[in-house]
């Protein structure tokens, strides 16, 4: 039976490619079966990544059954992951985010769950001396993970590791990492073509704060002025956006990632509220900037109160 490895619904790069170099992993140098899923279309930085790396596509799933064999990659949130994910045979967990809870699994699984900026790292780490056999593009998948998670190391969940690991690959494939990340960030602010429900589904997560339950969105780009001169449609398309995924309210956060700071849309009383109480910020018109907060993980969840 083939197992399958698959990360998190909004699948960005990370989640992309991860389930890529695991599957090679696994197949080639474990010899268990695996193919790479999405749980999503794919934005357009993995899309990058895929077409640069003359990567398949993996296939889109909406859903397992009890009879899949599973990996979960880069998350451990029920509400990432498909409805039925507690049903499935789970056989193992690597992942770099908060423990959640609420998987259930029919037997004893292998979780590896560690305090790096990316999920390629770890598996970097786990491969070891076998990654020596990966080919290019399982190599530069990797790389494009860890240099999309740090945003080129200026996100503050970068760990000297994941540096070290980048710098190793990127010197493997004789990758110039600046200039790589340029065209990776330049493929990512490119959002013209997504409509507003898009961009605010494109890299979010479901999370609760205080009785409210929000997707928590964010949009990392070199461009953010392409993002903002559409705040207005953004903000009325939150309201249906929330209504069709069962949330309370969408935040917006758009990462100006050459700038280094976070500006958040705010189109109610309650993300004022909540923007004040969580950031310390004083927040007088519909959009509030916040210095130095680049990461949703590190800076954003774990500060996010009313």
């Amino acid at each position: 039976m083939t197992t399958l490895v698959f990360g998190h619904k909004s699948p960005d790069t990370d989640s992309t490619g991860s389930p890529i170099a695991w599957a090679w992993y696994l197949s080639e140098v474990k010899n268990t079966p695996a193919k790479a899923v999405l749980l999503g279309e794919p934005n357009t930085e993995a899309a990058f990544m895929l077409k640069h790396w003359g990567l398949e596509k993996p296939a889109i799933i909406a859903d397992v059954t009890a009879d899949d064999k599973v990996v979960i990659v880069d998350t451990n949130n029920p509400a990432e992951l498909p409805p039925s994910i507690n049903e499935a045979k789970l056989q193992a967990i690597i992942d770099h985010h908060m423990l959640v809870g609420g998987i259930k699994t029919k037997t004893p699984i292998d979780i590896t769950i560690r305090p790096l900026a990316c999920t390629a790292t770890i598996m970097h780490d786990l491969m070891g001396a076998d990654v020596a056999k990966a080919p290019k593009a399982i190599k530069g998948a990797m790389l494009t993970c860890i240099l999309s998670d740090t945003l080129e190391f200026r996100s503050p969940t970068t760990t000297p590791h994941d540096r070290a690991v980048a710098e190793k690959l990127a010197a493997d494939l004789g990758v110039n990492i600046p200039e790589f990340a340029a065209a990776m960030f330049a493929a990512k602010s490119d959002v013209s073509s997504f409509s507003d429900a898009e961009l605010l589904r494109m890299d979010s997560k479901e999370y609760s704060v205080a009785g409210k339950e929000l997707r928590v969105s964010v949009l990392e780009t070199t461009a953010p002025k392409v993002v903002l001169d559409r705040k207005a449609s953004l903000m009325a398309s939150m309201v249906d956006v929330a209504k069709e995924d069962g949330a309370d309210q969408v935040l917006l956060f758009v990462v100006d990632i050459l700038k280094e700071e976070a500006t958040l849309l705010v189109p109610n009383d309650l993300v004022k509220q909540m923007a004040e109480a969580s950031f310390g910020a004083k927040v007088s018109g519909d959009t509030v900037v916040l210095p130095g907060i680049m990461s949703r993980k590190k800076q954003i969840i774990p500060a996010l109160k009313l």
